[in-house]
């Protein structure tokens, strides 16, 4: 088993996730009042899910070529790989939390405002409590997907033991080597994940389950 992959992996995904999750609340809150830009600015964030990741990759390669983060490279570096991860999460870290927001209920917010609720106020005490289902969904699916990221991974930051070679890349090795054993443990351990975090986020976020709390009140 590639210890130093796996850390590498949980270490990338831990640090998308950290920033994804608040930076996907407030891009989801800033979503409910777009008007007529809604739907473009929708449409630009589900990009990277329907662009090859290989094309993600290499635009990313052009932007990052000779650029520097505090006097860090971001090509073929754990810095670079983690804001082109970041770039990839948008869609799986706001349109679950997105949707959760679209959820609640206008008359609760009228509520609020009624009761001398600041926008703020309302937001913290009300709104974020409601929409945990999508946050959880959101930081699922957002790990998972993390964890799995080839593609992009490989173009932005190559495979450098330790600083870039995620478990992803290190299964590709193993099978170019022609270790199959060592290529099926880490592909079952990331369909582990994957599967758990599917299951999750299905589970406390899909209608049947809703539908199941409401018929036990």
């Amino acid at each position: 088993m590639d210890l130093d992959s796996i850390y590498l992996s949980l270490k990338l995904a831990l640090w998308t996730l950290a920033i994804m999750i608040p930076l996907g609340v407030w891009c989801a809150y800033q979503l409910l009042n777009t008007g007529s830009m809604k739907a473009w600015l929708e449409a630009g964030l589900a990009l990277p899910l329907v662009l090859p990741p290989t094309v993600l990759g290499y635009y990313f390669l052009l932007g990052f070529s000779g650029k520097t983060f505090f006097g860090v490279p971001l090509v073929f570096s754990f810095t670079g790989i983690l804001i082109a991860s970041l770039i990839v999460n948008l869609p799986f870290a706001i349109q679950p939390i997105q949707r959760a927001f679209e959820a609640i209920d206008p008359q609760i917010r009228e509520a609020a405002k009624v009761c001398g609720l600041s926008p703020w106020q309302a937001f913290r005490f009300i709104e974020l409590p409601l929409i945990w289902r999508g946050i959880l969904s959101a930081s699922a699916l957002t790990f998972a997907h993390t964890l799995g990221e080839f593609g992009v991974v490989l173009m932005v930051g190559g495979a450098i033991p330790g600083e870039t070679k995620t478990v992803s890349i290190a299964i590709y090795d193993r099978v170019q080597s022609l270790d199959s054993t060592g290529a099926g443990k880490l592909s079952l351990l990331l369909l582990g994940i994957s599967l758990i975090a599917i299951a999750l986020s299905y589970g406390v976020f899909s209608p049947r389950n809703g539908q199941k709390r409401s018929g036990e009140r």
